[in-house]
């Protein structure tokens, strides 16, 4: 299987940092990413740094909900990466909601938990699905998707993107069994609090980073390259059986 990782909202944060450093242990990489054009050169500027690293570069500007962008990206990404498929799939799309369920202002409605589903959860089956068709996803290739504790434990406006997550690590468990005869793992990483733009879109979020130091046995935050360390462990041959997991990258936060 030739090393190439697709990474699915890979220019900030948690993707973008995967993306760099599977670029220094030797990947080619693709990124879709949605941008606009008032940060697109700060964005590229981040890209020609991967660029310098790999050993093939490919960077799509479009939403990734957009089924028929995928189908169109779909060709041209089978073309860069040829018959061996893509070792590593990382879903790192950021796009919800953030409001109340309940508020004397702006509220959560049904199509504001739809849309944040759909993009933060079952986006990735989409991808799958479509991958697997084309035979991009094959024997040893691992799928990583990203969830948070803000699934099980309240922060305020956060309850669209955590019924989304909550989704999310059900249906990865789902899609490990289904695909293990086929030798396709897929795990779920669960970051400790990360200071990205993501999470700066959290009401208070500046509560959480302090709350994370405060309780962190290590009495810092968790960094994008700590996550990415460990998507590049799972890419490792050696990681062929770890497979439906919830792996927890925190240094022990979680249960603090």
């Amino acid at each position: 299987m030739s090393n190439w990782a697709l990474i699915i909202g890979g220019s900030s944060g948690i993707g973008l940092a995967s993306a760099k450093k599977l670029a220094q242990e030797g990947f080619g990489i693709i990124i879709i990413h949605r941008d606009r054009r008032s940060v697109l050169e700060t964005v590229e500027k981040e890209f020609e740094e991967i660029k310098g690293a790999a050993k093939g570069f490919l960077a799509l500007n479009y939403d990734a909900t957009n089924h028929d962008k995928i189908d169109e990206s779909l060709e041209q990404i089978k073309t860069t990466v040829g018959e061996n498929g893509i070792k590593m799939v990382v879903h790192a799309v950021s796009r919800g909601n953030l409001k109340p369920f309940i508020g004397e202002n702006s509220t959560l409605n049904e199509t504001d938990i739809t849309l944040t589903i759909n993009a933060m959860g079952s986006n990735l089956l989409t991808w799958v699905q479509k991958l697997k068709k084309l035979n991009l996803i094959v024997w040893g290739s691992r799928v990583i998707a990203l969830t948070s504790e803000g699934n099980n434990k309240y922060w305020s406006g956060y309850g669209a993107v955590a019924m989304a997550k909550a989704a999310l690590e059900t249906m990865m468990k789902y899609l490990a069994v289904e695909l293990a005869p086929e030798g396709i793992t897929l795990n779920t990483i669960q970051a400790g609090v990360t200071d990205t733009p993501s999470l700066q879109l959290i009401p208070g979020y500046e509560q959480l980073i302090n709350g994370a130091k405060e309780r962190n046995p290590h009495h810092r935050t968790t960094t994008p390259e700590d996550v990415a360390n460990v998507v590049y462990l799972l890419s490792r041959d050696e990681a062929q059986w770890v497979s439906g997991s919830l792996i927890h990258v925190d240094g022990g936060e979680n249960f603090m």
